[in-house]
This record gives C-alpha cells, sequence and structure tokens, in this order.
C-alpha cells in the first residue's frame, strides 16, 4: 500500500480502528463513527457494511506545538477509515457544512492531505435546493485539497480494498452543520460502486440540477503550499503559512473566485 509521511509520529491502525501516537506526540482517544450514526445521509439507509465506518482524531500534533496552535486557533485531525463498502456506495463520511467560528465570524475552510488510499473530496457551493457548482476532487497519497469556507462536502473512499487515512488542516473552533445535507437525504451527487468496486455518480433529484466536474487538485499557489512536503511539517517551520484556515478573511477575494 502506497503510503505518505504525515510528518510526525502517527500511524491508522485497522484493529481496532484508530490511531497510534508515536512519542512525543499528543492526540486524544478516537472517535469511531458506527454505520447507525450516518445511515441519515445514505443513498440506502438500510445498506450493510463494516461497523464502525469511520475514526476520527481531532487536535493531533507535536507536543511541542501546543502553545502555538491553541494560540493560532488552529487544530490539526486524522480521519482513518475502514475498508470495504456501504451496500453500492463508497465508505464516506456524512455530508455536512462547517458550523460558522465565532472568533473569526465564518464557516471555516478545511485543508486536507491523504496519506493511504484514494479518494474523492466531493463539495457543492451550498446544501440548500441548488447546490451551486459540484466538485469532485480525485486525490491520492501526499496529494492535498482545500475546501473553501460555508460548503457542503464528503471524503469518499475511492477504493474499497484498500482504507483510507488522511490528515487535515481546521480551526479549533470546529463544529458541524448536517440539517441541510439530511434533509436532501445526502448531497447533490451519489457516489456509487459496480460489482468491480469501480466508482460512478449518480444524481440526487432532491436538488436542482448541476452537473459534476471531476478533476485532479489544483496547485493552489497563492495559498503558499508546498508540494510534496507534508503540510503538518510546513507548518512547523512556518507556522503563519496555514493561518487563512482560521482567519479565512484572509483569502476573502479568493474564496469568491475558488475553484478546488
Amino acid at each position: 500500500m502506497t503510503r505518505f509521511d504525515p510528518g510526525f509520529d502517527i500511524r491508522p491502525t485497522s484493529d481496532p480502528l484508530g490511531f497510534r501516537y508515536g512519542e512525543g506526540v499528543f492526540g486524544p482517544p478516537v472517535e469511531r463513527r458506527s454505520i447507525d450514526e450516518i445511515r441519515s445521509s445514505l443513498r440506502d439507509p438500510n445498506c450493510e457494511g463494516p461497523d464502525p465506518v469511520y475514526a476520527i482524531a481531532m487536535d493531533v500534533g507535536r507536543n511541542v506545538h501546543r502553545a502555538e496552535l491553541r494560540s493560532r486557533m488552529l487544530l490539526f485531525g486524522a480521519v482513518t477509515y475502514a475498508a470495504g463498502r456501504l451496500g453500492d456506495e463508497p465508505i464516506r463520511s456524512q455530508g455536512h457544512v462547517h458550523r460558522v467560528s465565532a472568533h473569526s465570524g465564518w464557516s471555516p475552510p478545511e485543508l486536507y492531505e491523504i496519506w493511504t488510499g484514494r479518494a474523492f473530496i466531493y463539495m457543492q457551493e451550498s446544501d440548500g435546493d441548488d447546490p451551486g457548482r459540484c466538485f469532485a476532487v480525485v486525490a491520492e497519497p501526499g496529494d492535498v485539497v482545500i475546501v473553501p469556507p460555508y460548503w457542503a462536502h464528503a471524503t469518499i473512499s475511492a477504493d474499497p480494498d484498500s482504507p483510507l487515512a488522511f490528515g487535515a488542516w481546521c480551526d479549533r473552533e470546529y463544529g458541524f452543520e448536517y440539517d441541510g445535507v439530511r434533509r436532501h437525504r445526502g448531497l447533490a451527487w451519489y457516489p456509487l460502486l459496480d460489482a468491480a468496486g469501480r466508482l460512478d455518480w449518480s444524481r440526487n433529484e432532491r436538488y436542482a440540477y448541476r452537473p459534476l466536474a471531476i478533476k485532479r487538485p489544483e496547485p493552489y499557489e497563492e495559498f503558499g503550499i508546498a508540494r510534496g512536503i507534508p503540510i503538518y511539517r510546513q507548518f512547523e517551520a512556518d507556522p503563519d503559512r496555514f493561518q487563512w484556515v482560521s482567519r479565512p478573511e484572509r483569502m476573502k477575494e479568493i474564496w469568491e473566485r475558488f475553484v478546488p
């Protein structure tokens, strides 16, 4: 399995589903999402699949960075998925929008980095009846993907035979809004797997029709992201580099014309 070095000593585990933290690394007990907890966002709420579906560790990192992360209102999160499928859907997160943070007054963006497996980061401009622009961004180990403020999104495993693991820079006042997505029984496009494990997309007719653009990530040059270097190490070298995650107003003009 291809792996990308996260830049600090954290490793995903499959039994139990979660993470191992190495020396000098802090991290919480993981939160595990059962299949029953995510049924309301699935195309077939009665499907079968692995249980738990995925595990989340919010606020992980090196001990020497604890104070810096808190002062900057930044948080590094890690997620690992089980292998398998949810009926005819791939393993995936629940679709959601990031809750507006009190300290910034913005719904925060998020910066993903794939460590193992292969992913689609699906995103749409709105969780209302008109979803706006819809993208499925294909990402492999070492790729980074930005989800902009206010967009509804989900992270999808593109390979049922390989567990997916990834890290993400997040706002420390993170929170998730699920109501709009659940009201529509999911996002505007459902990822579906055929018998051979190939992934395709099916429209959710509870939304107005908008085409789906399937693409690779943009280079994100205006965000100062270096290719091939773990995003945690980039923060370590320059703690101000990802301040736009917790202070999204810094990129206000870019968000208005953003393409993931």
